[in-house]
């Protein structure tokens, strides 16, 4: 979703290839550095996990030592591409580390736990936004773009988290299902992805994007319905229909930026 920030904001122009590469590289850097962060903060609940026992800190594959190493290296990558970009970039980059940081706590407790990944996440398209438009002038495209990531994100996150309904339940950890049981909580799920789709179309009336996107829309909407229907097979629910959903978004924002 960032290089959607980052099209949306360069008003049809073609961004600079050393913009976009710092974008990528700013973002890989943060994806290491949110990855880390909730691998360490969770590793004794993964620990407990059958699931999630085999992960790299609670199985021993990895040190905490290494972790630590990992994320310095994380760190560097995103500070010093945010510091590249703009000053402008280089004095927000800490607000998305305090989000790294707290998302992965919110699940001991609340439920709303989801919000938390799904703000990580929704602060993509604002950060690829402000790479090529440094400033706080006109945010209510970028903001409409992150808010559907925000319930986006949330809605396909609660359908992750079935897999682990009885062991947040039994553990006292707060979900979508192990507080409202699967039902319901898939209930909420499409709920959060039918305000996803909301905030998407409402970029056509006040952005530059060409109505010739419109189908791309409409393919974004059946994804999301499709993801809520198979949302009982999770393999193909959260990582095939899901990704997909995700390239139909951006190739919308290309399509209505530059047709």
């Amino acid at each position: 979703m960032i290089y959607s920030g980052v099209l949306l904001g360069s008003n049809g122009m073609i961004p600079a290839w050393t913009v976009l590469v710092l974008v990528l590289t700013a973002a890989t850097g943060a994806r290491t550095v949110a990855f880390v962060l909730n691998r360490v903060i969770d590793r004794r609940i993964d620990g407990m996990n059958p699931r999630t026992a085999g992960r790299e800190l609670p199985s021993g594959r990895m040190t905490m030592m290494e972790a630590v190493g990992v994320l310095c290296a994380g760190l560097m990558l995103y500070f010093g591409s945010a510091y590249l970009i703009s000053d402008f970039c280089f004095l927000l980059s800490p607000i998305p580390l305090a989000v790294f940081v707290l998302y992965p706590t919110m699940k001991r407790y609340t439920p709303l736990a989801h919000f938390g990944v799904g703000l990580g996440l929704a602060m993509g398209p604002l950060g690829g936004w402000f790479a090529v438009s440094p400033s706080f002038e006109n945010l209510l495209t970028p903001a409409l773009l992150s808010l559907f990531t925000l319930f986006w994100v949330a809605g396909f996150d609660i359908i992750y988290s079935t897999l682990d309904e009885e062991f947040d339940r039994k553990t006292s950890l707060q979900s979508f299902p192990s507080r409202f049981g699967r039902e319901r909580a898939l209930r909420f799920s499409g709920y959060f992805h039918l305000i996803a789709f909301l905030f998407l179309a409402a970029l056509f009336p006040i952005s530059p994007l060409s109505l010739l996107a419109l189908p791309l829309l409409a393919v974004t909407g059946y994804l999301l319905y499709l993801e809520q229907k198979k949302a009982e097979d999770v393999e193909l629910a959260f990582f095939r229909i899901n990704a997909v959903a995700g390239f139909a978004v951006f190739a919308m924002i290309a399509l209505g930026m530059y047709a």
